[in-house]
């Protein structure tokens, strides 16, 4: 027989039987598929080598007056606003305590420093920094204490140690000389409750209603202790607001705190704040087409302080401290009708798609006098978390608790051809964590999730909306911030850094950058039904290294038989297929032009892969000699 192409269907396929598949995609790991074929995704590299604390689930650029680039950060410790290469601590404070109401005490020879302060209302791991205290007498220096620390325990609502530290944060011991109590001026300033870095399965959104238990049977959601921390942030002009989920709402002024780095106040305590601006809500925005800030599931007017999971508030048109609903304002509330509690909002071109625990609202600016008009788009939806939905102009794609989903005007579920292989290896327990994030260079939705077997997120799966095709692959990221002020796609990092993707071809949280490793394989191919035997003798590869910087490129071809869909591979052969030294010096692409290979079976599959460093490659449509050989 002739020389046969092998063209496939762009896509993986897992819905299927490798054998049924005929003709596609099954397996893939850190490629893509453009133009209908696969390639080998890009690189990442560090943004800065500095480091946060926490895991970062929450990041929003924007640019400054003044043209300075700054980064919002929240993990589940702290918030940080980044500029150039380093991190500015910019946590609300919840309480700042007055002179003499924190005392000290210490131990000789140990490190712990036990701190009294009636009803502290803190939590372990929160953060406080003192300020005023005097020497205790000895090692405990007043520079030893007067720094912030993390609280290493609770031992009643009166008392709570730290490890005492120099300003480097090696460990100080205390000396027998260390006896007094730090002074009657001591100021304790305690930052907002810290978050939590895992799903509580008996606490939280999803506690009950969604997988566990009965309905009825959450708990309080309004702790920001007992449920996984969740920031969202947007701009208002160059100032930035910023929401804890089910907590408080602050402020960030550009102008006044930009030169210090001073930390973020709450909403209400800005200059000019009325009464009833809102003090808590699950999700903050401002609207671009109207410059409404719209807090949603918030505090209503009357009732300051406590949440409304199912109330949407928005100020005035262009301020942030008028919430008061008058004659003479925009100002105003709306209440949705279903579901219990509103999950998250996400911003089109044209209006507002609001997601409760089991429906979808279309929020539209109208003008006056109702400002804002809401309508029902479907009560048959589910979303997998408050991080899980992305908009894409006016498209909003989502991923469900079994199906994923997209909204243009009505609610569709996506065809998914990987369906099965992403939910039948998801960890629920930890489904909160699971977020969207786009590619927009590529036409890709991106989302990442824990596989069954993993408490964070190592999994990710890519839908490009233009072409309708499918892939997946193993990633650690907690957080992801398309291109647009920057180059190229930003995120984070489970190892506490921030990286730029598509950026290199390597993985660079390693130094030197480690390869990464690429392949994808395809389903079983054969002659006929399958009732004949092929041998294969000979391999004609195509594909092309474009934009590799090594000058030896390669990949890995490797086919391999089998002679039921039930059975084990029987042999295989895997070549290398390398680009030819003159194919860097010419536009026309040269590598290895044919690999022989002895291979016989009813059935064979090919697969595609690289591991070696500064290497990029994608596929075309390699060729194999194949002949008929008989049907024993």
């Amino acid at each position: 027989m002739p020389l046969q192409k092998l063209q496939f269907k762009p896509g993986i396929n897992r819905e299927t039987t490798s054998y049924t598949n005929e003709g596609g995609w099954f397996d893939s790991e850190k490629i893509r598929f453009r133009s209908g074929v696969p390639e080998k995704i890009g690189g990442w590299v560090k943004s800065t080598s500095n480091t946060f604390l926490g895991t970062c689930r929450a990041l929003h650029q924007w640019v400054s007056l003044d043209g300075t680039f700054r980064t919002g950060l929240g993990t589940h410790l702290k918030y940080y606003i980044k500029e150039g290469t380093k991190f500015n601590d910019v946590t609300p404070l919840r309480v700042t305590t007055s002179a003499g109401d924190v005392t000290f005490s210490a131990t000789n020879g140990d490190a712990t420093i036990t701190v009294t302060d009636a009803s502290h209302g803190a939590v372990v791991n929160d953060f406080v920094t003192f300020s005023g205290a005097a020497s205790l007498g000895g090692n405990i220096l007043a520079a030893v204490l007067n720094q912030e620390y993390q609280i290493a325990s609770i031992t009643s609502v009166n008392v709570y140690t730290i490890e005492a530290k120099d300003t480097d944060g090696d460990e100080v011991l205390a000396n027998s000389s260390d006896s007094g109590n730090g002074g009657s001026s001591v100021v304790g300033a305690y930052q907002i409750n810290v978050g939590l870095d895992t799903s509580v399965g008996s606490t939280g959104w999803g506690a009950g209603t969604w997988s566990r238990g009965t309905w009825g049977s959450a708990v309080d959601l309004t702790d920001p202790t007992e449920i996984l921390r969740i920031w969202t942030h947007d701009n208002y002009g160059e100032d930035l607001i910023i929401n804890v989920r089910d907590a408080g709402i602050y402020y960030w002024d550009t102008s006044a705190y930009a030169a210090t780095y001073a930390r973020a106040i709450a909403l209400s305590a800005v200059s000019g704040a009325d009464s009833t601006t809102p003090t808590i809500a699950k999700k903050v925005l401002v609207s671009d087409r109207d410059r409404h800030v719209i807090a949603f599931g918030c505090d209503s007017e009357s009732a300051g302080g406590t949440q409304d999971p199912l109330l949407i508030r928005f100020s005035d048109q262009e301020t942030v401290t008028t919430w008061e609903s008058t004659a003479t304002n925009t100002a105003g509330s709306l209440r949705l009708g279903s579901g219990s509690e509103i999950i998250t909002a996400v911003e089109t071109r044209e209006q507002v798609a609001v997601f409760t625990d089991v429906s979808l609202h279309a929020m539209q600016f109208l003008g006056p006098p109702f400002t804002y008009g809401i309508n029902l788009v479907s009560e048959n939806i589910t979303v997998m978390s408050p991080l899980a939905a992305k908009a894409v102009d006016d498209f909003v794609f989502w991923m469900g608790l079994k199906d994923f989903y997209v909204y243009d005007g009505r609610v569709q579920k996506l065809p998914c051809t990987v369906k099965s292989y992403v939910f039948n290896d998801f960890n629920f327990a930890q489904k909160e964590k699971t977020f969207a994030g786009i590619n927009s260079s590529f036409n890709e939705i991106w989302w990442f999730y824990p596989s069954e077997d993993s408490s964070t997120i190592d999994r990710y799966v890519i839908y490009n909306y233009v072409e309708q095709s499918w892939c997946y692959g193993t990633m650690a990221r907690s957080a992801w911030l398309d291109r647009g002020i920057i180059d190229n796609p930003l995120a984070a990092g489970l190892d506490n850094y921030l990286y730029e993707h598509e950026t290199g071809l390597d993985d660079g949280s390693t130094d030197p950058a480690s390869a990464i490793t690429s392949y994808v394989e395809s389903s079983q191919l054969d002659i006929g039904d399958g009732d004949k035997f092929v041998f294969i003798r000979r391999l004609v590869p195509d594909l092309t290294f474009d934009g590799s910087i090594t000058s030896t490129p390669s990949a890995s071809f490797t086919v391999k038989t089998r002679n039921f869909p039930g059975g084990a591979y029987l042999s295989s052969d895997a070549s290398t297929v390398t680009q030819s030294a003159a194919a860097t010096t010419t536009t026309v692409e040269q590598y290895t032009d044919q690999v022989h290979i002895r291979l016989r079976g009813r059935s064979f599959a090919l697969k595609v892969s690289s591991s070696d460093t500064e290497v990029q490659w994608r596929l075309g449509s390699p060729r194999v000699d194949i002949r008929e050989d008989g049907r024993r």
